[in-house]
């Protein structure tokens, strides 16, 4: 059993609090998604738990199976057994799919697959997402649309099978067809490897296809409110006012 846990996180950047005592956690076959409005601090959040060196932990502590990573690089949290969606992926001309994959799969094992051998899984991941395999041929990103790109970051998880992953907003530009097959995705490398998830979203609909088991509510760096699926429910009738 994994469990991440974030104990009264608080975050700033350039000297401004944004996360302001957050404390939550996410386990093994769990899926949890944190719902806000814009600028409630749900991606600076999950970037700082991910290691981005752009947000500075001022106080609280992130944990993962009981060890202390609050000050751990992004390569050794990935890994530990974390993985980020970007809500913005970024393209990196010259280097393929493929082989950006190859090279993340080899770093995290220890070990290089043999390429026959990682072909073949990539074509099996590439399969239950519903993409086609020219895809990997081609510059990571590169010319993509947003639902490719965002079906590209589900594609990195499927190969990487992380203990937990954190979705940051991989609905955002998303048609119902390409939401559906992301979510598709997510559940089954969920169910194949028991991973536990973060959602972070602000609409209810992705919560359709993700069932969540916990729903928390950030407004101005704060959890204000939480509760089961049926908080998503109520923020899709009735939006975010009245929660502070």
């Amino acid at each position: 059993m994994t469990e991440l846990t974030i104990k009264d996180l608080h975050i700033s950047v350039e000297g401004e609090e944004i996360v302001k005592g957050v404390s939550l956690s996410i386990k093994s076959n769990e899926i949890v998604a944190i719902m806000g409005p814009n600028g409630s601090g749900k991606s600076t959040l999950v970037n700082t738990i991910m290691g981005h060196p752009k947000y500075t932990v001022t106080s609280g502590k992130i944990m993962l199976d009981g060890k202390e990573i609050t000050q751990a690089s992004p390569d050794e949290r990935a890994k530990a057994g974390l993985f980020l969606s970007f809500q913005y992926p970024v393209e990196v001309s010259g280097v393929t799919t493929a082989n950006f994959l190859r090279t993340a799969m080899n770093e995290l094992k220890g070990n290089k697959i043999p390429v026959p051998e990682f072909m073949a899984l990539l074509k099996e991941k590439m399969k239950i997402l519903g993409m086609d395999f020219a895809f990997a041929k081609r510059y990571l990103n590169e010319g993509f649309s947003g639902g490719e790109k965002k079906r590209n970051e589900i594609l990195q998880l499927a190969v990487l099978e992380p203990k937990i992953a954190l979705l940051d907003e991989t609905d955002s530009g998303l048609d119902v067809d390409a939401l559906k097959a992301v979510a598709n995705g997510v559940n089954a490398i969920k169910q194949k490897t028991g991973m536990g998830v973060l959602v972070v979203t602000h609409y209810q609909r992705l919560l359709n296809y993700i069932k969540p088991d916990k729903v928390h509510i950030m407004i101005d760096g704060c959890i204000v409110k939480s509760g089961g699926a049926e908080l998503a429910l109520h923020v899709e009738e009735k939006g975010y006012e009245g929660m502070r």
